[in-house]
């Protein structure tokens, strides 16, 4: 059986990519869920009815785990799953604490970078007041970083103005941790490097998801001997195209090149 990994779009390879560094025999189904991208910008109704009918249809394939690559995803859906399906559901975070914990007593800030809807949910707002005790961590969303990765828009002439225009109300000098909360801002930590001061470190949640997969797959005697064989799926449909599958493949590599 296989792992399944579902994201609005191409953001949840960037999970993808570190589960594979810890699961490299396990095989996935990997679902975008483009028809409906990106769910950063929608409702909060809409966006859960997206996602119980991408899991369905996941469950449906088989799955024996499932990893919401997704922090908006995960915000507002994860315990609801969690309930109605018997599968392990893995979701994933702000880093907020590993952040919040380099920066206390260094007079540095924390600044969460993620789409609107997970910095307007309520599982972000009670992460940040469990842990954020010296009022250290500030938010900025940051959604047209999403559409120039659904586009597959790299380029650093397309994306540092962006960032230099809404970072420009910030100190960037006061800042400690920058914390990429959308799975889809990994895929520009290059573009981020060359405006933060070099001592900013630029974390993510992926790692942490990648080894809980791996912890809990061990603790349910589920590991499997796979090859790392990935099948795509867009919305409910099989990728077959070379064009798609290509650029999926080329994304992971281009992951392996930014760390």
């Amino acid at each position: 059986m296989r792992i399944g990994i579902l994201d609005s779009g191409v953001g949840g390879l960037t999970v993808l990519h570190q589960i594979l560094k810890w699961l490299p025999k396990e095989d996935y189904i990997y679902y975008a869920d483009t028809s409906n991208a990106p769910y950063g910008e929608k409702s909060k109704e809409e966006v859960k009815e997206y996602i119980f009918n991408a899991v369905d249809f996941m469950v449906g394939q088989g799955i024996k785990a499932l990893v919401i690559a997704c922090n908006t995803a995960t915000s507002i859906a994860v315990d609801d799953l969690r309930e109605k399906y018997d599968i392990p559901i893995l979701g994933i975070e702000p880093a907020v604490k590993p952040a919040v914990q380099r920066c206390e007593g260094k007079r540095k800030k924390v600044l969460v970078l993620a789409t609107n809807l997970t910095l307007k949910e309520e599982k972000y707002h009670n992460l940040v007041e469990r842990i954020d005790h010296q009022d250290i961590v500030e938010s900025l969303p940051l959604p047209k970083l999403v559409e120039f990765a659904e586009r597959f828009k790299f380029r650093e002439e397309k994306v540092v103005p962006y960032l230099k225009e809404e970072l420009a109300s910030f100190d960037l000098k006061q800042i400690g941790t920058v914390v990429l909360g959308c799975t889809h801002f990994p895929f520009f930590q290059k573009n981020m490097r060359s405006i933060f001061p070099e001592e900013v470190d630029i974390i993510s949640g992926s790692i942490g998801t990648a080894k809980n997969v791996k912890r809990i797959l061990e603790a349910r005697n589920q590991m499997s001997s796979g090859t790392g064989d990935i099948l795509y799926f867009s919305s409910g449909v099989k990728i077959e195209d070379k064009e798609t599958l290509s650029n999926y493949k080329n994304l992971l590599v281009m992951l392996d090149k930014i760390e």
